[in-house]
């Protein structure tokens, strides 16, 4: 499809695009939503858990949110959406990717850009355990690089799974690592990394054969930890072999069912790589929108609804 026109226009602060960033992510807060937790075991005995939140009405309409790097189902762009669509007769079920949900998972590997399978294995959990007739997939930054990379890379997609929203989406994991190791983002990589090394320390005491302090004190950057730990523990050659392989450009000629991008211009993650517009307009079941502002996960909106809660409703609706 052709780039859809964005009809976003946020007041004059909010078109800073780390403004709209710090702003979505350390101060604004959603209140009044109940989420109930289920922890489901996957195939290798590792473990995830899915923190739900249901719509005041019986619904058959249930929409699955996938949180960033270093997120979880508590981050406000996840409550907000899950409070939207819950007030708008979907149910939700937020994602915690292993080691997310506040507790250690069991195994040395944790989740990475492209770990679809866990992701088949939850919407098999919900299709064997629920009744939902119509399940849509919302995810944002590494979480949308998710549910698009599941779409196009081959799964058998149930026929209940109707539509998918991707916001902030580093479409090109090695060309969205460029950006983040530039000076401009250096705030956010220092952030990342500090999170990311601390769970690694976690891992080491668990697993002290797979990990040294020495492979630790290697990590300066973002990529020397997929270098050191992302591609070790999850069978990639290295962080190039494993941006490659995961990145979520490659497969979305085969996207089969509508799936709608947003990707700020003023998002200082994303390199022009990240704007997958060719892929858009050979693909009748892809979208693109490109607002001017937005930063990365920002999107301010009135009344504490930011633009891509709005959106992805009116999105799915228009399924």
């Amino acid at each position: 499809m052709p780039l859809v026109a964005a009809a976003y226009r946020p007041p004059i602060f909010f078109r800073n695009g780390h403004f709209a960033t710090i702003y979505s992510g350390l101060i604004r807060s959603i209140g009044d939503v109940t989420q109930k937790r289920e922890r489901i075991t996957l195939a290798d005995g590792d473990f995830l858990d899915l923190d739900w939140s249901e719509s005041k009405n019986l619904s058959n309409k249930l929409v699955i949110l996938l949180h960033g790097l270093e997120g979880n189902a508590q981050r406000p762009y996840i409550t907000g959406s899950a409070k939207m669509f819950n007030l708008n007769g979907f149910d939700a079920c937020a994602v915690n990717y292993r080691g997310c949900s506040g507790v250690p998972n069991l195994k040395y590997r944790s989740y990475h850009s492209g770990a679809t399978e866990d992701l088949v294995e939850v919407i098999d959990h919900i299709l064997n355990t629920k009744n939902y007739s119509q399940i849509f997939l919302k995810g944002f930054s590494l979480g949308g690089n998710l549910a698009l990379k599941y779409l196009g890379e081959g799964n058998k997609i149930p026929k209940e799974i109707k539509g998918a929203v991707a916001v902030s989406v580093p479409c090109s994991l090695r060309n969205s690592c460029e950006q983040l190791l530039m000076p401009k983002n250096i705030l956010y990589a220092k952030r990342f990394k500090k999170h990311l090394i601390a769970k690694l320390k976690e891992k080491q005491e668990i697993f002290p054969d797979l990990i040294t302090d020495g492979d630790i004190k290697k990590i300066r950057t973002l990529k020397d930890f997929d270098d050191i730990y992302t591609s070790k523990a999850h069978d990639f050659k290295d962080a190039l072999d494993y941006y490659e392989k995961c990145s979520s450009l490659q497969f979305l000629s085969s996207v089969t069912i509508p799936s709608l991008i947003i990707n700020a211009k003023d998002d200082s993650f994303l390199g022009a790589a990240c704007y997958p517009s060719k892929e858009a307009q050979a693909n009748p079941n892809l979208f693109l929108e490109i607002p001017s502002y937005g930063g990365h996960v920002g999107f301010w909106g009135a009344k504490n609804i930011s633009y891509t809660e709005k959106r992805a409703l009116e999105f799915f609706g228009s399924i």
